[in-house]
């Protein structure tokens, strides 16, 4: 652990242990209104959905190959917090408390495919339609004849996975596996960009096997992803599903190549590396949902801070609040819920991800490596600036230039990461991340009638600001 550590370590223990009244209120709230067991373990109220996720999610990604086999399921053998399609199939629970009669919107276009019977069907019919098992013939899919069990495709969900009292929809179910998919495949490829050694305790992807395995296994996942969320048949929730996973790529980029403090367009990897020149034959926009950046000499350095931040929430955004957001939407948009309901439920996940990515920066600064999984520390060994780094250069301007260079220099992690401890940053941080939290609460009871599920989903958002892993 990098100078400062220590400090870090206490302070964030005195913060866990601290509530505002507000959290306090929330606990004894929820107390009320949650079964005991459910305090303890929100799982229980998905444990069926949750035991056999990951078994349904090889039945999903089965290949032809047994070393791309082994490479895909690698993550998914291990022990991890699988928060992401907890949070759709909670959601998903707590949505099937809104009346059939309230819930009158279903997205589908009837116009793609208007002779297929599934589309001549009522409204409320369409909810409890099973992911169909393919649309082309499996010889096309796979380029091959049927030579083992692998080849067939994967089985659809057996219809006892819906019932009314749980609520749970087939395709919400099947989103909730999409979900860690796409998530795992990410997993796989940040090991990669970022020369992990460990990942969920153990030697990660690109350790146990290679680089260049560990990125097809990825590359493979989203595959195997894109094929079934075409299979959920809803226009809305295929675009929305398949751009989160844009949005990863986009807010990689951001942290690659961070223009909020970079203003040299020509150059990457911290300005070794110059771009090629620009042919001219094609004009490649910038499109207009992205951080505006200010490059002048003469910006004030509150505005740069300013930028700075509004910079890396949009990028924490991208890379870890897009795929919870949107896939929260589309459980909305699968429940048949009305627009205000879907609306709500996006902001829920939007602020939820954000929220989840602050805590995750804060215990980069306050987590043993063995606690978190994976090593500590590395944010800044990487040449990444997070919100603690931002609120110590905010307190202290002469870190910009370390902030400039990536820490690339000797001594730059060990002098930024004193800045943290001395300008306690990180309870600064902790303080963001309650803001959204709060959001998060207030997006759940805007759009949710009262269920245990709904509470379910306030302890979990509760919990998130008091995770060490």
């Amino acid at each position: 652990m990098f100078k400062g550590g220590l400090y870090c370590k206490r302070n964030a223990y005195r913060l866990c242990r601290h509530k505002s009244s507000f959290a306090t209120a929330l606990a004894a709230a929820s107390r009320l209104v949650t079964p005991k067991i459910m305090l303890s373990n929100p799982v229980s109220l998905v444990s069926n959905e949750m035991n056999t996720l990951a078994k349904n999610i090889m039945a999903l990604i089965g290949s032809g190959h047994p070393t791309l086999n082994r490479v895909t399921s690698y993550y998914f053998e291990a022990e991890g917090k699988k928060v992401r399609p907890l949070l759709v199939l909670l959601l998903s629970r707590a949505l099937a408390a809104i009346p059939l009669n309230q819930r009158d919107h279903v997205k589908v276009d009837s116009e793609d495919v208007p002779e297929d019977p599934v589309y001549s069907k009522p409204p409320h019919m369409l909810l409890f339609e099973q992911p169909v098992r393919n649309f082309s013939p499996l010889h096309v899919l796979h380029g091959i004849k049927p030579l083992n069990p692998l080849t067939k495709g994967p089985e659809p969900l057996p219809q006892a996975t819906f019932d009314q009292e749980r609520g749970i929809l087939p395709k919400q179910r099947r989103l909730a596996e999409i979900v860690e998919m796409i998530h795992t495949a990410s997993l796989l490829h940040d090991d990669v960009i970022d020369h992990s050694d460990t990942r969920r305790g153990r030697p990660s992807g690109n350790i146990a096997f290679t680089n260049k395995m560990a990125v097809l296994g990825g590359d493979f996942l989203l595959g195997r992803a894109t094929v079934s969320i075409s299979r959920l048949r809803n226009p809305e929730v295929v675009e929305l599903m398949s751009n989160s996973i844009a949005n990863l790529v986009e807010g990689e980029f951001m942290q690659l190549k961070n223009t909020a403090v970079d203003g040299d367009p020509t150059t990457i990897q911290f300005g070794k590396k110059e771009l090629p020149p620009l042919s001219g034959k094609l004009d490649n926009k910038v499109h207009e949902y992205h951080v505006p950046v200010k490059y002048e000499a003469n910006i004030t350095h509150d505005q740069m801070i300013e930028t700075a931040f509004e910079y890396y929430l949009h990028k924490s955004y991208l890379k870890t609040a897009a795929l919870i957001s949107k896939s929260s939407r589309a459980a909305a948009i699968l429940s048949g819920a009305r627009e205000n309901v879907i609306d709500q439920c996006y902001e829920f996940g939007k602020n939820l991800g954000i929220c989840f990515q602050l805590v995750d920066d804060m215990l980069d600064f306050t987590v043993a490596g063995k606690d978190l999984g994976k090593p500590a520390g590395a944010d800044l060994k990487l040449g990444i600036a997070t919100a603690p780094v931002l609120y110590a250069w905010k307190e202290d301007p002469s870190l910009g230039p370390l902030i400039r260079r990536n820490f690339s220099q000797p001594g730059d992690v060990e002098r930024a990461a004193g800045a943290v401890a001395k300008y306690d940053s990180v309870s600064k941080t902790r303080s963001l991340a309650q803001d959204y939290r709060d959001k998060a609460l207030s997006n759940l009871r805007a759009a949710l009638p009262e269920s245990d599920a709904r509470s379910a989903l306030e302890f979990l958002t509760n919990s998130i600001l008091t995770r060490r892993k």
